[in-house]
């Protein structure tokens, strides 16, 4: 194969340390009710379009629509009709994405019966088109739910899903990864049991798995005699063995009932940002905490707020990053209403600021929340109009402080290609770019690294085979995965 790059460059962006307000849209259904409304989640693709799920009870299935540039697709049908899925306000389907690289992960119906199993369906164009769905929890006897997923440096998924023994007894934390883009998965290995001898999990608690490097983050609530406060279970390795748990929430809540709500995080650098809701004071809060990775010591979570007259509950916390901005979005019972708050930073050096927006008012169950460089995207369950509903916000970029990761690896082009191919980067690019390539097998075709200056590459790809391949761009601590068509 012929390897040649022709490199040109543009002068890279500055960051400043300044706070900015978020200019909001006004808010948009992603579907007629009648395709309900339950647990819906959100990514971006590598267009930065949003690309929402969300689940329906009554036929037991599970929904896509893409943002177009000025509304939201027909929703998809995910689910073949012989697989049924779980999902609830409180639990459903989850979904990952890097770059056009987009894994939703589900779980079969009846929850209880060993047949049910967890099922992966993968796409690599944007969310478009997605493949038949692929079992993933090869686990005998046993009985799964609650499947989360995140999406390596190399574009594999990585799926965290509780597991139990038959009859719901010995709730753990399990993970298992893809090292040929969701077609195979290895054996699951355990990611929870840190705090004590004869803990468990809070066994109705969906969790949430993150990743960023060969760090892999398995964030859940535990549950060691009643004690339900959240933990996180930590791989070095890409998941493929955990060898440390820490608490990343020490309110020492003691609950003998299952609050059936758990924590979500993100990894930006060296740090480990998570949010979690815990009722020890008395009433339900949402707090957030940070941990470090390299000292690897846990962290007391601190009120996401302070005292705001009239809040009787807070709760379905979620958190997202890219590059130095992070939001935290969640669902709080105020003066007998519902509001959809969020506060955000664009540095976060600065922290957060005091304060919060009020995204929505009234008849809000969950929410979610994702960040492209400057955007942010919002969903919620609408249980009045019976919807999902959407929001987007946009911000000013921080500058004068260096970036932790960057948000935007813009597009390859033209694609499908048959000679020649295009890779314009993002301009806030401050770190070394590593560019990998990858056959469907996962085989490493090329690899090279390239200075933070350069912004626009150019690749020969005549003698290439005709076929697909994955292209991964590597900045810091982020990625986004491109894949290639190559067609005479």
């Amino acid at each position: 194969m012929k390897k040649f790059l022709l490199i040109m460059f543009l002068a890279s962006s500055i960051f400043t340390s300044a706070q900015n307000t978020i200019t909001w849209t006004i808010e948009t259904e992603v579907a007629m009710n009648s395709y309900e409304n339950l647990h819906p989640r959100i990514v971006t693709n590598g267009s930065g379009d949003a690309i929402v799920i969300w689940g329906r009870a009554s036929d037991e299935s599970i929904f896509i629509s893409r943002w177009d540039g000025s509304s939201f697709t027909m929703p998809v049908k995910l689910n073949p009709s012989w697989l049924t899925i779980a999902t609830a306000s409180w639990m459903g389907p989850d979904i990952a994405a890097k770059g056009d690289t987009v894994y939703v992960v589900m779980k079969q119906t009846p929850e209880a019966d060993i047949t049910s199993h967890i099922y992966i369906v993968s796409s690599f164009d944007g969310g478009m088109t997605f493949s038949d769905p692929v079992q993933i929890d090869f686990i005998a006897d046993s009985i799964s739910r609650f499947p989360t997923v995140t999406v390596d440096v190399f574009g594999h998924p990585i799926i965290g899903f509780m597991k139990f023994d038959p009859g719901f007894a010995n709730a753990r934390w399990v993970v298992t990864r893809s090292n040929d883009f969701g077609n195979t998965f290895s054996p699951d290995v355990l990611a929870s049991g840190w705090s004590g001898v004869g803990a468990t999990v809070c066994d109705c608690c969906p969790g949430s798995i993150t990743t960023s490097g060969s760090t892999v983050a398995m964030l859940y609530r535990d549950n060691l005699d009643n004690l339900r406060d959240s933990w996180v279970g930590i791989s070095n390795d890409s998941g493929n063995t955990f060898t440390l748990g820490l608490p990343i929430d020490q309110n020492n809540w003691i609950i003998n009932i299952c609050p059936s709500t758990g924590p979500d995080g993100v990894i930006i650098g060296d740090t480990l940002y998570s949010t979690f809701m815990n009722g020890a004071g008395g009433m339900n809060l949402n707090y957030f905490s940070k941990t470090s990775l390299s000292s690897l010591t846990g962290a007391v979570g601190i009120a996401l707020i302070g005292n705001i007259a009239g809040v009787s509950s807070q709760n379905y916390p979620r958190i997202a990053s890219a590059g130095n901005a992070y939001a935290i979005a969640w669902k709080q019972h105020v003066n007998g209403g519902d509001q959809l708050a969020l506060r955000f930073t664009n540095e976060l050096h600065n922290g957060l600021p005091e304060g919060f927006d009020t995204v929505d008012v009234n008849d809000i169950t969950n929410t979610d929340v994702a960040l492209t460089t400057g955007n942010i995207f919002i969903v919620w369950q609408d249980d009045n109009a019976g919807t999902v509903q959407f929001r987007q916000g946009t911000f000013s970029l921080a500058t004068g402080l260096p970036s932790a990761q960057i948000g935007n690896f813009n597009s390859v082009f033209p694609n499908p290609a048959s000679r020649e191919i295009t890779l314009d980067l993002s301009l806030d690019i401050l770190d070394e770019v590593t560019i990998t390539i990858t056959d469907l097998t996962g085989r490493n075709i090329f690899s090279t690294a390239v200075p933070a200056t350069s912004h626009r590459i150019r690749f020969d790809i005549a003698n290439w085979e005709n076929g697909i391949y994955f292209l991964t761009v590597q900045s810091g601590n982020n990625s986004t995965t491109h894949k290639i068509c190559k067609a005479n």
